[in-house]
């Protein structure tokens, strides 16, 4: 484009030097006709003054017309030369412009290359991606076939151990009745006593001796009201073989009273948070509390020390209890979804079960070996407690289960929950043998605590009118209530020898029935 326009500059200038070679010729044409004029003229003029004039004139009016027509074409060629200027210059920037798109046409075949060779690469490995994915699927098929023989070994273990569990029941029911038999046979003469001991199992024993047992009475008066706790108690147990009562609040002390003359024996302290459950060994020298500082707190009872600090929990812990077989082993359950289990020897965790529902309350079994759990979900667990797995669960509750209580001869379990109900299982079927309700016995809190008394006939429950319901096993009525509390009552309790029954409140109130 641009030696066309270098031509058209040139084909101009050759028009100019054209037009002024012939304008040339023409005067030299023109001088060359008017010689004779110009000799003429050399002549006298009086011959030809007026022919000349008129030659003159009509010369001058020539040379005007050549001098307009030059102008015209020098016009013409300015214009030329402007419109060339103008074409050089769109061709310039249509030049670059096509640079430009060269350029660009460069890089786009370059990363298309490049994307083409990425393309490759991806298709690659997603044919990796493809086969290790039919790899896994092949070990998904080979892991879900194992894990379904496991599940089926699984139930046939269950199985097998529930009908050893039934046998064991039976043959306990057997010792039951053949010590009930002996009891009544020995009451006469008043070897009670000696033929407990001979039963050895039946009746739960102590590290130091077989627990003392009397008949339980229906209470019916508030002997003493202790301002046991600032703030709340929501955790009271009575000592073995004793009328002492250990109580927990969220003054975040221990205490423990003389329920025959309603003193205070002493207090223990240093737990850092509110004392949400209680137990203590068989022994009766450790009590250990669950606190809302995450930690379990040991106490010595002769030293009023802490012996050790249980930590490990993430959450409040809400439940804990104590083997009935050794006074080693504590079991405890806190709202991070786990239960842990406790050497009290070793001061330190030895196994821990995670679970989805938070835990709200824990019961060890007769034997030791098996965990009871009530749970938020209202389910009541069963768990082995040396490999930490699920042995069986059954819904006990529509809504959260507050309480777990054990039967004196560990053949049911007591569960309240926050329907207002209390269920009572079989523990060989786990089959609800009876259920206690009332119409205004309202369940106060997450953790209240219901019991079972000594001689198994009765169970005792607060309610959050402040009321006390009694009702008996065998009937399913309630044969008594008791009112002195003035706020919702959280637990109760009663004693191992027969009274009296403890009950606390939401205001830290204690009271003592017999």
């Amino acid at each position: 484009m641009a030696k066309v326009c270098k031509s058209q500059e040139e084909i101009a200038n050759e028009a100019i030097k054209h037009a002024l070679k012939a304008l040339k010729k023409r005067h030299l044409l023109e001088e060359a006709a008017h010689a004779p004029a110009f000799q003429a003229l050399s002549r006298p003029f009086a011959f030809q003054g007026s022919e000349w004039k008129e030659k003159a004139d009509n010369l001058q009016v020539e040379l005007q017309q050549c001098y307009k027509a030059q102008s015209r074409l020098s016009e013409q060629l300015v214009v030329e030369v402007a419109e060339s200027r103008v074409s050089k210059a769109l061709v310039q920037e249509k030049e670059t412009a096509l640079a430009d798109l060269q350029k660009e046409l460069t890089e786009v075949r370059e990363e298309s290359s490049q994307l083409k060779l990425d393309l490759e690469q991806k298709i690659k490995e997603l044919e990796v991606v493809a086969s290790e994915n039919s790899e896994l699927k092949s070990q998904l098929e080979q892991m879900t076939s194992k894990a379904k023989n496991a599940e089926a070994e699984n139930k046939m273990l269950i199985d097998r151990w529930m009908l050893e569990k039934m046998k064991d029941a039976e043959r306990l029911n057997e010792a039951n009745a053949l010590y009930e038999d002996m009891v009544q046979r020995l009451r006469a003469s008043g070897l009670e006593q000696l033929a407990r001991q001979q039963v050895d199992g039946i009746v739960r024993r102590s590290e130091e001796g077989a627990q003392v047992f009397l008949e339980s009475n229906i209470p019916s008066t508030c002997k003493y009201r202790l301002n046991a706790h600032e703030g709340g108690c929501a955790a009271i147990l009575f000592e073995y073989n004793s009328s002492k009562l250990v109580t927990g609040g969220q003054d975040r002390s221990v205490k423990v009273w003389d329920t025959n003359t309603g003193s205070l024996c002493s207090s223990l302290h240093g737990c850092l948070g509110s004392v949400l459950d209680l137990t203590i060994t068989h022994d009766n020298r450790s009590v250990i509390a669950a606190s809302s500082s995450n930690n379990l707190y040991v106490w010595d009872l002769n030293s009023g020390r802490v012996r050790h600090t249980l930590t490990g929990h993430t959450d409040k812990v809400c439940a804990v209890d104590v083997s009935k077989v050794s006074s080693r082993h504590v079991v405890s359950a806190a709202y991070d979804r786990t239960i842990k289990v406790w050497d009290l020897v070793k001061g330190y965790c030895t196994s821990t079960i995670i679970f989805h529902s938070n835990c709200n309350a824990l019961s060890f079994s007769m034997d030791g070996q098996t965990i009871f759990s009530g749970h938020v979900d209202g389910n009541l667990r069963l768990w082995d407690i040396q490999t930490g797995k699920l042995l069986s669960e059954v819904a006990g509750h529509s809504l959260a289960v507050t309480s777990i209580s054990l039967s004196r001869n560990g053949n049911v379990v007591l569960t309240s929950g926050r329907d207002n109900l209390h269920n009572l299982f079989d523990v060989r079927s786990l089959e609800v043998c009876g259920t206690l309700r009332a119409a205004g016995n309202r369940v106060a809190s997450n953790w209240s605590r219901s019991c079972i008394s000594p001689d198994d006939n009765h169970v005792a429950a607060g309610s959050a009118d402040g009321s006390v319901y009694i009702w008996s096993i065998s009937k399913g009525d309630i044969v008594s209530t008791l009112k002195e509390h003035t706020s919702s009552v959280l637990s109760c309790r009663w004693s191992g020898i027969g009274k009296p029954l403890a009950s606390a409140d939401k205001n830290g109130i204690v009271c003592l029935w017999t």
